[in-house]
């Protein structure tokens, strides 16, 4: 007998109420799919930050192609969410959709309310933070770095924390003394007498680059993304190189890669 949201499920312009009664479905005790049905918060936790990072990657990549399915799968990942916590009678999808219109037409008054437009970005900023500050007190979150997610990429974390701390004037004036510091970091990962020793300056050099790069208004995320896709360039102009003459990166030598490698910058630089 056909399910009366069957026409919804198969409706292709169902928009949001299709996704949502198709994630219903999934997740039905009766007739939904074994594999969402065993899932939890915990198990889709990661796949929602992988999504996440799918949708960065193709804007990074200006594939816009690509762009409306990685945000679907994104949205996705919100709706299994919210369906799981409708089925513990926490919330539905709605109330998530209400709670964010909410949040926005809040911190917004000079858009939604009687507040002015007239403001630099300057000030609007702070007055977004003064607003963000009042909802951590009425969540109790009254510490300085309270409310700072501990899920979040290591990196971007430490910037978070960082801008939190500086904004009741923990911070260093200017990038000189930044500077500095990681100069005398890297003097005590040099001194590190054992591998615990070595992992916390690590770690602690890492931090001094995340501020770094706060205080030049760079994002350090991005930055070693870009990094990444670089080396991932270069690297395949040595593959592609070694290829044509019949070999692969394992039958060189680091001195003949690393001459490749100089040529690949040469010719991006050329460019």
């Amino acid at each position: 007998m056909r399910d009366s949201s069957d026409d919804l499920v198969h409706d292709p312009k169902g928009g949001m109420p299709r996704l949502i009664e198709i994630m219903r479905r999934l997740r039905d005790p009766q007739t939904g799919c074994p594999w969402d049905l065993e899932q939890d918060f915990g198990t889709i936790a990661p796949y929602t930050i992988e999504e996440a990072y799918e949708v960065a990657d193709a804007i990074e990549r200006k594939a816009w192609d690509e762009l409306k399915g990685e945000l679907g799968d994104l949205l996705f990942q919100s709706v299994f969410h919210a369906q799981m916590a409708a089925e513990r009678g926490l919330f539905t999808f709605d109330e998530v959709a209400d709670t964010m219109s909410d949040k926005m037409v809040a911190r917004h008054p000079h858009v939604f309310g009687d507040q002015s437009r007239n403001k630099s970005a300057e000030q609007q900023t702070r007055d977004w933070e003064a607003i963000k500050a009042e909802e951590r007190a009425a969540k109790a979150e009254t510490g300085v770095l309270d409310g700072v997610a501990l899920g979040l990429p290591a990196l971007l974390r430490a910037v978070k924390l960082q801008n939190r701390a500086a904004r009741v004037g923990f911070d260093w004036p200017s990038t000189d003394e930044v500077m500095d510091k990681l100069a005398e970091e890297m003097d005590e990962l040099r001194q590190s007498p054992d591998a615990n020793a070595r992992f916390e300056e690590f770690g602690d050099l890492l931090f001094v680059m995340a501020n770094l790069a706060r205080h030049l208004k760079i994002d350090p995320e991005a930055a070693l993304r870009a990094a990444n896709s670089k080396f991932t360039r270069r690297f395949g102009h040595i593959e592609q190189a070694l290829a044509e003459q019949g070999r692969r990166p394992e039958d060189s030598n680091l001195a003949e890669m690393d001459a490749l490698w100089d040529a690949a910058k040469a010719k991006e630089k050329a460019k």
